[in-house]
């Protein structure tokens, strides 16, 4: 206290100096409408500038708050897409004038379970992500996992709260696909060389292909919904000794930068599979 009192003392002139300059230039710029319009336009300029630095900074911090809320926005409209719903074939046509989510739920073939990628192994020959999301939180193997760009991989193991997914970039990992433009289906495949490409097999070559096409997940994928992205064509092999194309797609995912994906439940799959088992030790 000792010291700001000597300050003042040492300073006193200059800041009666300061105090008067201060109560000069208000007169100024409060009675005169020339001076108040000027320095009005030069405190919005300034203020302007000052609150467009201040919005990026908190816009940077709260980037993390913005993306969990548009993965749960993400998440509640993949759940109410109609592809997800699949009630058994009936003679009956019900028709209504809205849909009532609550009602249709004992239809609903997919479900939808956001996840948040805590680990990344892509450069070896079997790639796969770790998912802050395990079986305590209903994640059990061979789930599919999309991303917001398309198919990601799907889950091969699990833990309590944590599980880890195979890649689209992984030899060991096959999906059924179509063509967009003809419906024509073949087999997703990665060979080990460039992480930009997969494969596309088994395309024969009366089907008309063309560089750009868009590849979607097939209605036979038994783990993934129809229609996801899986990349777009960018090769088209001939080979004469066969009479199939061998497609390079570039992938849909960038798998270096995913920091979000969807875990898809197939609430039919076991249903499906104990009826297939079945027929197959029938037919044995």
């Amino acid at each position: 206290m000792r010291n700001i009192f000597l300050f003042i003392r040492r300073y006193a002139n200059f800041l009666f100096f300061l105090t008067l300059q201060a109560f000069a230039l208000y007169f100024l710029f409060r009675y005169n409408k020339f001076h108040e319009a000027a320095f009005m336009g030069v405190a919005s300029e300034l203020t302007g500038r000052v609150n467009t630095r201040y919005n990026k900074i908190e816009y940077y911090f709260k980037l993390k708050k913005t993306n969990e809320a548009l993965v749960q926005e993400n998440l509640a409209l993949r759940s109410l897409l109609r592809s997800n719903y699949l009630a058994a074939d009936t003679n009956h046509l019900v028709v209504v004038d809205s849909i009532r989510v609550d009602s249709i739920m004992k239809f609903q073939k997919f479900r939808y379970m956001e996840a948040k990628v805590v680990g990344s192994f892509i450069t070896t020959q079997t790639n796969f992500f770790s998912l802050h999301r395990g079986s305590d939180q209903g994640v059990r193997v061979d789930m599919a996992v999309i991303g917001p760009e398309g198919v990601v991989g799907r889950v091969v193991n699990v833990s309590s709260n944590f599980s880890t997914v195979m890649t689209m970039l992984s030899r060991q990992f096959k999906v059924d696909a179509k063509l967009k433009t003809s419906g024509e289906r073949g087999i997703i495949s990665w060979d080990g060389v460039n992480p930009q490409f997969i494969q596309m097999r088994n395309i024969p070559k009366n089907v008309k292909v063309a560089k750009g096409d868009t590849v979607l997940t097939s209605e036979l994928s038994s783990i993934f919904p129809a229609n996801i992205m899986v990349g777009t064509v960018d090769t088209i092999l001939n080979d004469p000794s066969t009479n199939f194309y061998t497609l390079r797609l570039r992938s849909g995912t960038n798998f270096s930068t995913v920091q979000y994906v969807y875990v898809v439940q197939n609430k039919q799959l076991d249903e499906q599979k104990d009826l297939e088992s079945a027929t197959q030790k029938t037919n044995e």
